[in-house]
């Protein structure tokens, strides 16, 4: 999802869904299972006649049901299914004309060569990646507001075929007018994953509604088998660096909890996380006081927030300085790696390759590891 330099702050509310709009008919028969191997929040199968069923169990915190897709291939009617059942969305395939609402979403169009079919993107902006930035400014892809004001005029007068939409703690109203339309929303949920390889995998959904999910197996199996390379190459450093994450924010100290997607990255890349041993996939939330008293001596402090050099920090809390990492200048940034616009690459696109995020911090965590490696994301402050 678009995501702001800073504490991101999710709101665990269940809220309200509304009712599926389209009843047709289910799958009869024997269904092939299409492989899913770590991602949690959704699942597809395909019939006989090449329909595809698709459903992402969980788009948001505490959805209160799962969304149910039907994606038909040219040529298949939705009467042409059997037994009545509702579906949130029927996508009529090929997609030719999709809005996206979320930078995670442009690197898996982009990867599987589909790039030129992103009609339309709310916040403009927050995009980082080159190639659509060249078709942003060719007037190529058109402005639609932000994702939770979305200028549903615009988007109706786009006529995508497809809009992949996004909740934070239910669907966003502004949808409601395009589904009455009958325009297909799918809902994605890959930002809930908190495997590493989890959220990689949602490229495999992108793969089904662009008709491309041999190229999307393809590379998801490239990244996966980098990702455990590199796994398998930290495994065997000798030490393992005690390491720290996050900073200050209204004396508060956020940094990931031990079960969470960042704090997987630190464990993965053979790193003693000094707070890895704590629940949750979300954040803590700690004193000053309490992260130094067991990190003030931690070799490395990785990411900041959004800090990008150490007069920053001086500048923010001069206690900032009685860290070990401050002093020796082991402090490591993803903020320094901005789009045009001032969006975070490592939010667009890390998502999509945590081998190279995994990369990145067993270059710089243990170094001479991979002495001819060159990060992606990760920056030392300035």
């Amino acid at each position: 999802m678009k995501t702001w330099p800073g504490i991101l702050l999710f709101v665990l509310l269940t809220g309200a869904c509304r009712e599926p709009r389209n009843t047709r008919n289910a799958p009869a028969g024997d269904l092939t299972e299409i492989p899913i191997k770590y991602a949690k929040g959704f699942t597809a199968s395909r019939d006989a006649a090449g329909i595809v069923y698709l459903t992402v169990s969980g788009p948001w915190p505490e959805a209160a049901r799962p969304f149910r897709y039907a994606l038909l291939p040219p040529g298949t009617e939705p009467d042409s299914l059997p037994d009545p059942v509702t579906y949130d969305a029927l996508v009529r395939l090929p997609v030719k004309r999709v809005v996206l609402t979320s930078t995670t979403h442009i690197p898996a169009l982009e990867s599987l060569g589909e790039a030129e079919k992103l009609a339309g993107f709310p916040g403009l902006d927050y995009i980082s990646s080159p190639l659509t930035r060249s078709r942003i400014e060719a007037g190529a892809v058109v402005e639609l507001g932000a994702n939770e004001q979305l200028n549903t005029e615009k988007v109706l007068e786009l006529g995508p075929d497809l809009l992949v939409g996004f909740g934070v703690s239910e669907a966003p109203r502004s949808y409601r007018p395009l589904q009455d339309a009958g325009i297909p929303v799918v809902y994605n949920g890959d930002w809930m994953e908190q495997s590493p390889l989890g959220k990689a995998e949602w490229i495999k959904f992108f793969g089904l509604l662009l008709g491309k999910q041999a190229e999307a197996q393809r590379l998801f199996g490239e990244i996966e088998a980098s990702y455990l390379l590199a796994r398998d190459l930290a495994a065997g450093a000798a030490v393992s660096p005690k390491v720290i994450s996050g900073a200050l924010y209204r004396d508060i100290w956020y940094l990931p909890a031990g079960e969470s997607w960042a704090a997987t990255f630190l464990q993965d890349a053979h790193t003693s996380y000094l707070w890895g041993d704590t629940p949750g996939t979300g954040s803590l939330s700690l004193s000053l006081e309490a992260v130094l008293e067991r990190g003030s001596e931690a070799d490395f402090w990785v990411a900041p927030s959004q800090y990008t050099s150490y007069d920053e920090l001086r500048a923010a809390n001069a206690h900032y300085e009685q860290f070990r990492a401050f002093r020796e200048r082991t402090v490591y940034t993803y903020a320094r790696s901005k789009g045009p616009g001032g969006g975070l690459l490592y939010f667009e696109l890390g998502p999509a390759r945590p081998d190279w995020v995994l990369q990145d911090l067993i270059f710089y965590l243990h170094p001479g590891l991979m002495p001819d490696y060159e990060p992606v994301f990760f920056k030392p402050l300035e």
